[in-house]
């Protein structure tokens, strides 16, 4: 397998590298770089489902946006089975894991809203029964377009393959609540190329979602975030100099790490709509540290690009390690070159204590990260947990330069607007 620099050649950019001796200096429980503790204690969003990936409406440039005063989220939703037979166990009990392991099989995306940014209402599913082609609806980004709430939802069709597709609908308020309407006609996109990011076929592993559509500050254009693996037949990759950095002594030797392929995709658009797309070399590459670079999004500030990208201790590859969370570059331009923040690339992990506590965090300009609860102990051993399936606590970061530093903590699924838009 060619090494990034051979694979890519003479293309608009080179990928940056997230490496080895980047990722060597991921240092757990770090308190600047640590989400608080979330108490065993939390409330939950619904009784009648689980919630995890939460998608803030926004508009193009990124900003958090209300409408008509009323805040508007979307999440990933599956419904809770605390009756079937199916997830009862020996004793007679709902287990509970089970049902919430088995939740991505059917994701939907439903809505919700608030008038406080928190206590969120549930609004109900965005695309009726049968509107979507394939039967997951995993993440994405719903987009405000313009005044007369126009909204294009950009997500990921799952099963069979994975497509990025859009469908446009409309936000409707009342002074008692929000309706979507519309939403009928999936527009898909692209799919991976097995040129530049690889396929089903190439690797049964694969991953090709999460898209995040942006109109850069600089030069105007329209261009889109996804989660990708870095084309080619799975364990062919070449972990080389480059992709390992500057390890010291004894930390040659790179094990299986081949496997692990990460990458942060881009894509420009060829029209103002965003309905023709053209994929590009991705921004960046981690093979051989990581297999997953999930909901990759950016903030922008300071003239800087800061790239956020969320990823698992159980994908990062052979000599390498870090908790569950979100992880951060930062560029002066679009297409790099990015180094990671901190020095590390880790931005805000789990407690050591907790390790699966929360995950799918969604960094915003102003600062503010959301994630959802996953599980939680319930005693000192950690042999005994609570499943979360709901919104977590807001948690403030500071970013000053190439370093990040958690500065807050607030109430559990704040998001509060940026912005609000009045409808005409």
């Amino acid at each position: 397998m060619k090494s990034n620099t051979e694979k890519f050649g003479k293309t608009p950019h080179q990928p940056s590298l997230w490496t080895r001796a980047d990722a060597l200096k991921v240092h757990a429980d770090d308190p600047t770089t640590t989400q608080p503790l979330v108490s065993a204690n939390f409330p939950v969003l619904s009784n009648e489902v689980f919630i995890w990936d939460t998608m803030p409406l926004r508009d193009m440039d990124g900003n958090i946006t209300s409408v008509d005063g009323w805040s508007v989220i979307f999440t990933l939703t599956a419904d809770r089975h605390p009756n079937d037979p199916q997830y009862i166990d020996e004793n007679g009990n709902y287990d509970i894991t089970r049902d919430w392991n088995d939740r991505h099989g059917r994701a939907k995306m439903y809505y919700w809203f608030s008038r406080t940014g928190k206590d969120w209402k549930l609004g109900g599913r965005v695309m009726a029964e049968g509107v979507s082609p394939t039967v997951r609806e995993w993440a994405g980004t719903p987009i405000l377009l313009n005044e007369q709430g126009e909204v294009d939802l950009y997500y990921t069709a799952v099963t069979p393959g994975a497509t990025i597709v859009k469908v446009r609908g409309r936000v409707v308020t009342t002074e008692h609540g929000v309706s979507m309407v519309g939403f009928e006609k999936v527009k898909p996109l692209f799919e991976a190329d097995g040129k530049m990011y690889q396929t089903e076929a190439q690797n049964p592993f694969w991953g090709f979602r999460d898209p995040w559509p942006f109109r850069d500050p600089n030069d105007g254009k329209l261009y889109m975030l996804f989660e990708g693996n870095v084309a080619g037949e799975r364990g062919s990759h070449k972990v080389g100099k480059a992709e390992i950095g500057d390890v010291p002594p004894g930390y040659e030797d790179v094990g299986n790490s081949r496997f692990q392929t990460a990458c942060v995709g881009i894509a420009v658009a060829r029209d103002e709509d965003g309905d023709d797309w053209e994929m590009l070399p991705p921004l960046l590459t981690a093979v051989g540290v990581n297999d997953q670079t999930e909901r990759p999004h950016f903030v922008f500030q300071d003239g800087k690009y800061y790239l956020f990208t969320i990823s698992h201790t159980f994908t990062y590859a052979d000599g390498v390690t870090g908790p569950d969370g979100v992880y951060g570059f930062v560029a002066d331009s679009l297409f790099g070159p990015y180094v990671p923040l901190n020095g590390s690339g880790l931005v805000l992990g789990n407690p050591s204590s907790q390790p699966f506590q929360t995950y799918s965090h969604c960094v915003m300009p102003n600062g503010l990260v959301t994630s959802f609860i996953d599980s939680v102990p319930t005693d000192e051993s950690g042999t005994q947990t609570r499943i979360g399936g709901t919104e977590a606590p807001t948690v403030e970061i500071k970013i000053k330069g190439q370093q990040t530093f958690v500065v807050a903590e607030y109430d559990y699924g704040y998001i509060p607007p940026m912005l609000d838009v009045t409808l005409k």
